[in-house]
């Protein structure tokens, strides 16, 4: 039996526009998702993979089921510049994935290496270095032999910010491919580029063909060119990094004894292993054996200590003293992760007042400007051989500074948490911060006074209440 609905004019009036405009939304819904990558920070920081074909090269003959085949390889450098100015990567290191378009196959490599060799069965006497159509390539450790290395290789896969040292924050290796083409229109490019640093946040869009990059000899009287360039730009995203937060705050200040905590489940809550990583009690005699035994394939899963905030890292901002014409803050990061040493570790900070600072104690200092002439971040980060090094949970788990501000007369006030950051960013990872109703207040504030003076008359009503009864 077959029911035939039917509605009026004015129920299909009303239903049309309402259905274009849940069609909107859900196509709205679908363009923009929490993946975006963007960092109001640092608008422009990607890392920027840069493929540079050298040369085209018949390179002997090989024997291949009783037949000979001539072997032609591209022999490219690949280049991975980190243009972040705060984001850096730590040990282990990155790695690189790609799916080749045809057959390809990797016959050497210099400064780099491939993960796994794949099935090479079908060659004889010359193997190639790897076979998968989807090989993973990484860095070489320090400490390779000469002969294997290039420039900008070999350091074990980490990379620094760009702010901090331009210099190591890049990296390189060469390779040399077999069955991929001897010309810029045989030549097909690889996709699906997948970089992990070392875990995933990290997403690569296509190769584009650019314009061949050119290189100065070392007689800087010839510039050559590659044959054929190509780039992949890699962009980061906190919330493909991990769905929970890394980092939180805590306020204090010389004028309130409130110490305003880190919020409580900031990074996690106890109990829940699968969100914030374990935890342990720092008097557990069983501390060293957990912390020393990590299992199989949790050395980067978080070891915290048990805390209300369940955060591997506690920024502090405390504002310590006011002069005539400055004022002092004290700055202190503590590592509450077992697990887990920072090294070349870097702090980001907005607030008003970083135009005018005066002076810094212990941590070295770059101003970002993502707005243009508006300089009101600074990144913060250790002093080499110093305290660059950010110990595991412990007695020595924290490292500190003091910055001196001057102040402007015309923006400067300690009244309504003016003196507490905007935004706090940790090895380039946004930190939680305490709801602003909660930041310490000054004692004659306005608005604490007008709660004191109600309680007061309240109090005093009741008492007046009872007295008359009594």
């Amino acid at each position: 039996m077959l029911f035939r609905f039917s509605f009026t004019p004015t129920i299909r009036s009303f239903l049309y526009p309402r259905s274009c405009i849940l069609l909107l939304l859900l196509l709205f819904c679908t363009c923009f998702t929490a993946t975006e990558a963007y960092d109001p920070l640092d608008p422009n920081g990607n890392i920027t993979i840069k493929w540079d074909v050298i040369n085209w090269t018949p390179d002997g003959y090989v024997a291949c089921s009783h037949q000979l085949h001539i072997i032609c390889f591209i022999s490219a450098v690949v280049t991975m510049y980190n243009f972040q100015q705060y984001r850096h990567i730590a040990a282990p290191g990155w790695s690189l994935e790609w799916t080749w378009a045809k057959k390809e196959v990797i016959w050497a490599m210099v400064g780099g290496q491939t993960t796994e060799q794949g099935d090479c069965s079908k060659y004889k006497g010359n193997v190639p270095h790897c076979c998968k159509r989807t090989p993973t390539v990484v860095d070489l450790l320090p400490g390779t032999p000469y002969n294997q290395q290039i420039a900008n290789c070999c350091k074990g896969g980490v990379l620094s910010s760009w702010a901090q040292d331009q210099s190591k924050a890049v990296a390189a290796f060469q390779v040399s491919v077999g069955s991929a083409g001897t010309t810029n229109k045989t030549v097909k490019l690889p996709k699906n580029f997948t970089l992990k640093a070392p875990g995933p946040g990290y997403t690569c869009g296509p190769a584009n063909i650019v314009k061949p990059t050119q290189f100065i000899q070392p007689d800087k009287r010839r510039v050559t060119q590659a044959l054929m360039t190509w780039n992949v730009t890699c962009t980061y995203s906190q919330f493909l990094a991990q769905r929970a937060p890394t980092c939180c705050v805590s306020l204090s200040s010389f004028y309130n004894d409130t110490v305003v905590p880190c919020p409580t489940c900031a990074c996690g809550c106890q109990g829940n292993s699968s969100q914030s990583g374990d935890c342990v009690d720092p008097d557990s005699p069983h501390l060293e054996s957990v912390v020393s035994n990590p299992g199989p394939g949790n050395s980067i899963t978080p070891l915290v200590r048990c805390t209300r905030h369940m955060c591997p890292i506690r920024v502090h901002w405390h504002v310590k003293l006011n002069y005539k014409e400055y004022w002092r803050v004290k700055v202190t990061i503590t590592n509450f992760n077992y697990r887990m040493n920072y090294s070349d570790w870097n702090l980001v900070i907005q607030h008003p007042n970083f135009d005018n600072l005066t002076q810094i104690f212990s941590f070295n200092y770059n101003s970002l400007n993502p707005y243009g002439s508006i300089n009101d971040t600074a990144m913060l980060w250790g002093v080499k051989f110093y305290n660059d090094f950010l110990m595991h949970a412990g007695p020595l788990g924290n490292v500190q500074s003091e910055l001196l501000f001057r102040k402007d007369k015309s923006t400067f006030t300690f009244d309504k948490g003016w003196a507490f950051p905007r935004r706090v960013y940790f090895n380039g990872d946004i930190c939680v911060m305490p709801q602003p109703d909660a930041y310490p207040w000054l004692p004659n504030a306005g608005s604490r006074q007008e709660v004191s003076l109600l309680a007061l008359v309240v109090t005093s009503l009741v008492a007046l209440v009872f007295y008359s009864y009594a």
